[in-house]
């Protein structure tokens, strides 16, 4: 087997890539005095504008037909926002003991995050599950956690550590994302279309905005000696966290949707909606709720995780794929790979 037919078969997610490139730059030339304070405002106008989008292409209407189905919907939701958060809250003792504050609220905070939208409903389509579902739960999933997600930071995570949260983050999420989205859902009828047939200019801005934080979130981290803290041996144990947090969404999620009796395709939906964190949402939210200087290493596991969910999804989609198909009309594991990458790709 070749270099490039083993790399095709890995689905490498070319956009966590330029994270580790806009991370490696942040530790090189990091952003100070005057340049920071700038990059403070550019993120802060790129974070805004980037929810006014996700308010303007996300259809009511169609969020609305699907929650007809509310038995599927209502199990993903309590697996995104209970079930996650309570895993979190199981883990946050050993975490708070083995880890640096920032690295165990980080893991904590992976829990509190909606689900992501184009990885799950890719995932969904190559299993042969209910596409449509999967569609409406990672929308809501997304719509609810511009509150929800803040919601749970403060309620469950306030006192982490050395860190504490007032009413400066409220006020954050309401003027950098809350209002930027309703606006964006008012606009709706007047560029709805627009954007939707020019998906590569909001791509552009989706990916550009989370590189922005994580630089300078990352910048910030440098320049204040965080990464100091953190070893090898740390960031093992949070690759290791993930691994287990993401092992019991995906066999929780699963199990009970056995248990109440929902049809296949229902199943593919809820597990892959139900056991994921959306990194787009996530980075963004971090750099509005976290003091500066820790966001980089608050961050740190849902990075981890991005990658750690897509691995994992992809085989578990095949083996789904394989249980259900003909030979003849399986997908080939670099076609596999190649779709896991572009849906990774559009998550951002």
């Amino acid at each position: 087997m070749t270099f490039k037919t083993l790399f095709a078969r890995i689905p490498v997610d070319r956009f966590l890539l330029l994270l580790m490139g806009t991370v490696a730059i942040a530790a090189l030339l990091p952003a100070r005095g005057e340049v920071a304070a700038a990059f403070d405002w550019i993120t802060f106008a790129a974070i805004a504008l980037l929810f006014f989008l996700y308010g303007a292409r996300l259809s009511p209407g169609a969020v609305w037909q699907g929650l007809k189905h509310w038995r599927l919907q209502g199990l993903i939701l309590a697996s995104t926002f209970v079930l996650f958060p309570l895993i979190g809250l199981l883990f946050r003792p050993l975490a708070a003991d083995l880890l640096p504050p920032e690295l165990a609220l980080g893991l904590l905070y992976v829990c509190l995050l909606p689900s992501t939208v184009q990885s799950s409903i890719a995932f969904t389509s190559i299993a042969g599950g209910n596409v449509p579902a999967a569609f409406t739960s990672a929308s809501v999933s997304n719509l609810l956690g511009i509150v929800a997600t803040p919601l749970l930071v403060l309620a469950l995570a306030s006192g982490s550590g050395n860190l504490s949260f007032g009413l400066d983050p409220v006020l954050k999420i309401a003027g950098q994302i809350l209002a930027p989205f309703l606006a964006g859902q008012l606009a709706r009828p007047l560029v709805g279309n627009w954007l939707a047939r020019h998906r590569p200019v909001t791509s552009v801005v989706d990916r550009g905005s989370i590189l922005l934080v994580v630089y300078a979130a990352f910048s910030e981290g440098v320049v204040s000696g965080v990464w100091t803290s953190v070893g090898a041996a740390e960031l093992a144990l949070v690759v290791l966290a993930d691994v287990v947090i993401l092992f019991l969404a995906l066999a929780l999620t699963t199990l009970a949707s056995r248990r109440l009796g929902f049809a296949r395709e229902d199943e593919i939906a809820i597990v892959f909606c139900g056991s994921k964190k959306s990194m787009a949402t996530g980075i963004p939210m971090a750099g509005i709720l976290f003091p500066g200087h820790t966001v980089a290493l608050v961050v740190l596991p849902l990075m981890l995780f991005h990658q750690i969910q897509l691995f994992a999804c992809a085989v578990i989609a095949q083996n789904y794929a394989k249980a259900a198909m003909p030979p003849e009309a399986r997908l080939s594991p670099e076609a596999a790979a190649e779709t896991v990458r572009e849906a990774a790709e559009k998550e951002a």
